[in-house]
């Protein structure tokens, strides 16, 4: 009797998460069984590591909670009380409800509700768009992060990767500007440490919070949230009045340098100090230093648009590399998200010409208010289809949300890897695949290799893919287009340009071969992209003041909600300026008497948004919700180190663990977003008291705009 011999073997793959580092995976296979996933080591970016939100992986594909069948609500609505159907009858109860709402309301009375719980071409963001659109229902818009930040970037420089990543490790002074990078670009960070060893580079990082990435900076200046604009034109004043311009890159490659000199005189470095809280000493050593230490670059993160102003925040801060001609440079200039290289075709993924002529848009943000009637729609959403996001937990004022979803009279389709807070209020449930089991091409927002991932293992149960969930959709709903019938390799074919420049000598059974490959937009040693001008603007020029501003027309770019959202007419100042936010004590005295602490919420280290969240050793990684309060602020409420804790405002509240620290200046407050509300000792979490308001350009969120309360619990 032969002795059993294990059969190893190794698949190539690519990360699904909603993160710029995109990591190429390797996917350890025995006897048909995931055993590991790591890190592709001969990747450029990913070097063979993971992040810890990674760590196992593996494990996540045969958590016993995986959702592994079609569910039908047996329970009342958010029980999470659900029984076992058939994939058939599950269409079919769609179907059945769906059309019984159409006879009545009308198709837009049925809503999308998705975002970047996977980053798929075929799988992601945009999966459900063409079907949606054909079906004829509301348009959702999607603009949970960096809309507001893209819509600055293209009003400036236009769509353009900018600097890359990898040549951060030839710059000589770097601004991580409301990044914390060990925590979300991880790999990006490395690149920075060979700066700093090579060639001396100084590290400055700009953020409210002391972070893990402030505390490895050479220097960390905290900033009230949602002032970055005023320290953005702050520096401006100071290069220009000091003579630090590159007057020579100005006059040939921008326009509105007269306009951006008048405005940023408005903003001296001691004015600039009472907005910012940064020393005005402070203000101009940092220009200074910015100014001269070439090439200089800036890391932009998605936080800083995450206020009022926050578009205008960006706009000002993408001025700063012409001004001073970082862009001559390799290793200079300024990233916000590379994905502008990608020849994609999101015509043909999303379908914008299925869209009926007044078909109306809700955005995604507003989820709330669409709907609990507050947003008065006419027909009022009756049905709403989740996939790809948790909004119970990810979007702004949840509890609204929560309310909307206990309506007997909505119908509600969740397709899920496990039964959420979200999916708890479901009257259908459809089973959705992990990375290891599908097939894609990865939207890459963080550097500039396009990366194949390869299934390795069958799906468990009866989990589908989206694209496959979808193509069941449209054949249960009568659809006969081409568009459903095409394969997964034919579809990947018609998403990319694959004849463009950048594409050149990239191909599908290349990326099959190889896993990834880098565009053809130049080596990292010797990339400037903008040495000699060459933005993507209307001008062609960077734009100091915008064009696009002027006509009225600036954009939320069609990837984000499967349309082309052009605003025109909507009033937006050509110049950045300073857009003081709503819950602040010049704007709102009487909201900042009753609730004085602003609360910021970035990204965890353990979780990715709310993904693993339900993983006990994520948990264990991440530890209980915490609220980080500072020393002073404490004292004042009797809270001591360890001391649970009400978080409150009008919207809502939450309860957390207290810990205390300088790591947060006073009047701030940190938690992190996507610990499971269900989870939480409330049931609920930080977005419960956050603002359903929108950001002044691309309909960001304004979730660091929140004035709250905090009381022993």
């Amino acid at each position: 009797m032969s002795a059993h011999i294990s059969e190893t073997r190794v698949v190539r793959g690519a990360c699904p998460q909603d993160c710029p580092d995109t990591c190429a995976f390797l996917y350890h296979v025995e006897d048909g069984k995931l055993v590991e996933v790591t890190g592709d080591p001969e990747h450029p970016m990913t070097r063979g590591g993971l992040c810890v939100k990674l760590k196992n992986f593996a494990e996540h594909h045969y958590n016993p909670d995986r959702l592994l069948y079609p569910m039908k609500r047996v329970g009342p609505k958010g029980s999470g009380q659900f029984e076992r159907i058939s994939w058939d009858a599950a269409l079919a109860e769609i179907k059945t409800r769906w059309t019984e709402i159409i006879a009545q309301y009308g198709t837009q009375a049925i809503m999308p509700h998705a975002y970047l719980g996977h980053q798929g071409t075929l799988n992601g963001l945009t999966a459900g768009d063409a079907f949606f659109n054909r079906l004829g229902s509301t348009v959702a818009e999607k603009t949970y992060c960096e809309s507001g930040s893209s819509t600055a970037w293209i009003m400036t420089v236009g769509p353009t990767g900018g600097l890359d990543v990898e040549s951060l490790a030839y710059s000589k002074y770097i601004i991580v500007w409301g990044m914390n990078m060990l925590n979300t670009n991880l790999h990006a960070w490395p690149f920075i440490l060979d700066a700093r060893k090579k060639r001396g580079a100084k590290v400055v990082v700009i953020d409210p919070v002391r972070t893990r990435t402030a505390k490895q900076a050479d220097w960390h200046i905290p900033i009230k949230p949602g002032t970055d604009a005023a320290l953005a034109l702050g520096m401006i004043n100071v290069i220009i009045a000091e003579g630090l311009v590159d007057q020579d890159y100005v006059d040939k490659y921008t326009v509105g340098f007269d306009e951006l000199k008048a405005r940023a005189a408005e903003f001296p470095p001691e004015r600039v100090e009472q907005i910012t809280a940064i020393p005005a000493a402070d203000i101009r050593t940092l220009a200074r230093e910015y100014a001269t230490s070439q090439p200089s670059a800036i890391r932009q993160g998605v936080a800083v648009e995450r206020s009022p102003g926050g578009g205008d925040a960006i706009r000002a801060i993408t001025c700063l590399p012409a001004l001073v001609g970082a862009w001559r440079h390799v290793g200079g200039g300024t990233v916000e998200m590379p994905i502008w290289e990608f020849p994609f075709k999101f015509d043909f993924i999303c379908r914008p010409d299925w869209i009926k002529p007044g078909t109306r848009v809700v955005n995604e943000l507003d989820l709330g208010e669409a709907l609990t009637g507050a947003m008065q729609l006419d027909p009022p959403i009756k049905s709403l289809f989740v996939y790809n996001s948790n909004p119970i937990s990810q979007a702004p004022n949840a509890g609204q949300i929560v309310e909307g979803l206990k309506r007997d009279d909505l119908f509600t389709v969740v397709s899920e890897l496990f039964i959420t807070d979200t999916a708890r209020y479901a009257d259908i449930l459809l089973p959705a695949t992990m990375q290891a089991e599908q097939y894609d091409l990865m939207v890459t927002w963080g550097h500039l290799y396009v990366m194949l991932n390869q299934p390795a293992i069958p799906a468990p149960g009866e989990c589908v893919p989206n694209i496959e969930l979808f193509r069941r959709l449209a054949k249960t709903m009568g659809f006969d287009d081409e568009y459903w019938s095409l394969s997964d390799d034919e579809m990947l074919m018609r998403c990319y340009d694959w004849a463009s420049p950048q594409m050149q000598g990239i191909t599908l059974d290349l990326l099959k071969e190889k896993g990834y490959m880098r565009l053809n937009v130049g080596d990292p040693d010797k990339r400037a992209p903008h040495a000699e001008g060459g933005f993507k603007t209307p001008s062609g020029k960077c734009e100091f003041k915008s064009s696009m501003a002027a006509n009225g027309d600036f954009v939320v770019p069609v990837w984000r909600s499967g349309y082309e959202a052009m605003q025109p007419g909507t009033p937006v100042d050509p110049v950045p300026n300073y857009i003081p936010s709503q819950e602040a004590p010049a704007a709102n005295p009487t909201l900042a008497g009753r609730y004085p602490l602003n609360m910021v919420s970035p990204k965890p280290h353990a979780f990715l948004n709310t993904q693993y969240g339900n993983e006990p050793l994520q948990q264990r990684r991440q530890g209980e919700q915490l609220i980080v309060i500072n020393p002073s602020d404490a004292a004042k409420r009797q809270i001591e180190h360890g001391t649970y804790v009400r978080v409150f405002n009008d919207r809502g509240s939450f309860e957390a663990r207290a810990e205390l620290s300088e790591d947060v200046m006073i009047g701030l407050l940190m938690t992190n977003v996507g610990h499971w509300p269900g989870h939480n000792r409330t049931g609920t979490a930080v977005n419960s008291t956050t603002p359903p308001r929108h950001a002044n350009l691309g309909k960001a969120g304004t979730y660091s705009d929140n004035l709250v309360e905090v009381a022993r619990a």
